[in-house]
């Protein structure tokens, strides 16, 4: 594959976005005793509302607000299967399997959306491609594992069909998510396709946070709730917003995988700052998820 202006471009804001991912996941971890994870998905989807809404309202823009009936539905369906539904049953199995399984099983999705890409938008099968995605994903998920191996928690069912069921739901949600987010973002601005995805990502959490409250959900400290929505500016209001931009420049496959690499970023921000210790394993998978993404990007 040629090297284009959009490719290499496109490439380095994916990169970027899974860095926030990682920097904001790890915040979202330290809040987990204060605010359940339906909580936090909420309050970071609310938070990324209200800032792509004052976004969308500058004054500086140079083009009006526009995002055609057609563009929206793709939009909300693409939020509402991926961000919603796909991180609901994502958060599911991580409860009924555990983090060290779930995620590993989950992370398949980058395969899922080349899969899902070639019959949906007509993305070209290159074989090298095919494997760099694979051997990344092989790399990440060591990377994820040796982690997660630290909070497993003990007397959880390591074989649980209805998890793993979850997990791989979460994964086939995520790929479609990815893949009709490029659908819906062609020939419109980004920024007016990601508000339109938070805004309806943001009303459909509303009743889902109530219902849960009203079935015994803690409901977050104020404390958690700030560090929540200021760790969200970065992982999903300027993440989803680069990640929309990603999408449109280089497609959902290769942003998928891009996306996938933020325990690569993780490894070492939970080293410097948490004191966590890292493995062979973990170092084999950093080298690894490198080796697939390089496959991905200069496929021929």
């Amino acid at each position: 594959m040629q090297l284009t202006p959009d490719l290499i471009i496109g490439s380095l804001i994916g990169l970027f976005t899974s860095f926030l991912w990682a920097l904001s996941t790890n915040i979202y971890k330290s809040q987990s005793k204060e605010a359940t994870p339906l909580a936090i998905n909420a309050l970071k989807m609310w938070g990324a509302m209200a800032f792509m809404t004052l976004i969308v309202i500058l004054p500086f823009r140079t083009t009006h607000f526009y995002v055609p009936f057609d563009n929206l539905i793709y939009l909300i369906a693409s939020v509402s299967i991926g961000l919603v539904i796909g991180d609901l049953v994502y958060l599911t199995s991580q409860e009924r399997i555990g983090v060290s399984h779930a995620f590993p099983i989950a992370n398949i999705y980058p395969i899922l959306t080349y899969i899902v890409a070639i019959f949906l938008v007509n993305e070209a099968i290159i074989i090298s491609r095919f494997i760099g995605i694979i051997v990344a994903v092989i790399g990440v998920t060591l990377i994820s594992r040796e982690q997660a191996k630290k909070n497993k928690r003990e007397g959880m069912k390591e074989f649980d069909v209805l998890g793993i069921g979850f997990a791989f739901l979460a994964a086939l949600c995520w790929a479609f998510g990815t893949v009709l987010l490029q659908i819906g973002v062609t020939d419109i601005d980004p920024i007016d396709a990601n508000f339109a995805r938070m805004l309806f990502g943001g009303m459909i959490f509303v009743p889902i946070f109530i219902g849960s409250a009203k079935l015994g959900m803690h409901l977050p400290t104020r404390r958690a709730t700030k560090i929540v929505i200021a760790a969200g500016f970065f992982g999903m209001t300027l993440g989803s917003l680069l990640y929309t931009f990603t999408v449109k420049l280089i497609g959902a496959p290769i942003s998928a995988l891009l996306g996938s690499t933020s325990p690569l970023f993780a490894v070492p921000i939970s080293v410097i700052f948490l004191k966590e210790k890292f493995s062979h394993r973990s170092i084999i998978g950093a080298l690894l998820t490198v080796v697939g993404v390089m496959l991905v990007i200069l496929a021929i």
